[in-house]
């Protein structure tokens, strides 16, 4: 009797125990990883702040079943695009410049003299591309998941200016997009770079100076190369930028949580990594400021900011005829996104 009681006892606690280890090894087979390429120092706000708190919302939003894992060290900022088609990685993240005869509709965030943050004008965007962009193909192969600016673009420099006329010559490195075609405007020498590249070749000499918002003087540590900042008004241009997945790793992942990932996406992500690179701009200015970097504010000069503006004379016309094949009111679009990043409120 005895012996039967503790072999049932045995069976009940075998029972439990199978049942718990099958139970976690269900958890496990349904617990996916989305790898995600990134490229920037682990440091940077897009290290530190979007990319982490994304992967928290995704995790949250699929409770648990999608996990987001980073990957560094992947390549050049411009492969992004072609490792997450190519399904090498699931997500990532790049400069549209980098691209630049793929990307031209996401110009249109980028012109010159918008004078919003960063969180505005990727909000707009993001409104924008979904409502007059988004059956493009510039993004075919992917599934966008925001797009977001960095902060305005200033001019950093090894040597202080006190006009715009006396660039014309140095060597500047641009990234590309709208950059592209201020640095022509102003007879600079154009240096193509990845921004990682700008310590090093502003240490060792190759550059006088690079286009980048103020972030990156302390986010690359540009204070200690480029000791001088031209701050233009509203900035000469804003970066864009778009996070995108894998469309074959979403289908693999079942209805509801592809529509989880895509409730913590879009505009709410556009949103928030926006607010970081502003957050980044305000440390950068004061990384700068507490380091001596001279400042030169153009808004206090004006021959300087009439100089810029003068510049810029003709360049929403040249994206519209840019991006006359992609889209049929491309003055439309651009008009509605002024519109809503000078009207946003937070």
């Amino acid at each position: 009797m005895k012996t039967t009681i503790k072999f049932s006892k045995l069976i009940s606690l075998g029972v439990v125990m199978s049942g718990a280890l099958l139970s976690n090894l269900s958890l496990a087979q349904e617990t996916v990883t989305m790898s995600l390429a990134s490229w920037l120092p682990p440091t940077h706000v897009q290290n530190s702040i979007v990319i982490p708190t994304w992967s928290k919302w995704i995790e949250e939003a699929t409770q648990g079943r999608v996990k987001v894992h980073v990957e560094y060290g992947m390549g050049h900022p411009k492969t992004m695009f072609d490792l997450v088609e190519d399904n090498v990685v699931n997500a990532s993240w790049s400069f549209h410049g980098f691209v630049p005869g793929r990307f031209k509709l996401t110009q249109i965030v980028e012109q010159p003299l918008l004078g919003v943050t960063p969180e505005a004008a990727s909000v707009a965007h993001w409104r924008v591309n979904e409502k007059y962009f988004k059956n493009s193909n510039e993004f075919e192969g992917l599934v966008l998941a925001a797009l977001f600016t960095h902060g305005p673009g200033q001019i950093q420099l090894d040597a202080p200016i006190s006009s715009l006329s006396e660039l014309k010559d140095k060597k500047i490195r641009i990234g590309g997009g709208v950059q592209a075609e201020i640095a022509k405007r102003m007879g600079v020498t154009v240096v193509a770079a990845s921004a990682t590249k700008v310590y090093e070749m502003m240490q060792q000499k190759v550059i006088d100076g690079a286009f980048l918002p103020i972030s990156e003087q302390k986010s690359l540590r540009l204070n200690e190369v480029a000791r001088n900042v031209v701050m233009l008004p509203g900035g000469m241009y804003l970066g864009s930028f778009s996070m995108f997945i894998n469309p074959e790793f979403l289908s693999q992942l079942s209805a509801r949580d592809r529509a989880a990932i895509m409730s913590v996406s879009g505009e709410k992500l556009s949103a928030m990594a926006g607010r970081a690179w502003e957050q980044g701009d305000r440390e950068g200015y004061e990384k700068s400021v507490a380091a001596g970097v001279n400042i030169i504010e153009v808004g206090q000069n004006q021959q300087m900011a009439e100089q810029f503006r003068t510049l810029t004379v003709g360049m929403d016309q040249a994206w519209y005829n840019s991006v006359a094949k992609r889209t049929d009111d491309a003055e439309g679009a651009l008009a509605e996104l002024r519109e809503i990043a000078r009207g946003y409120t937070q």
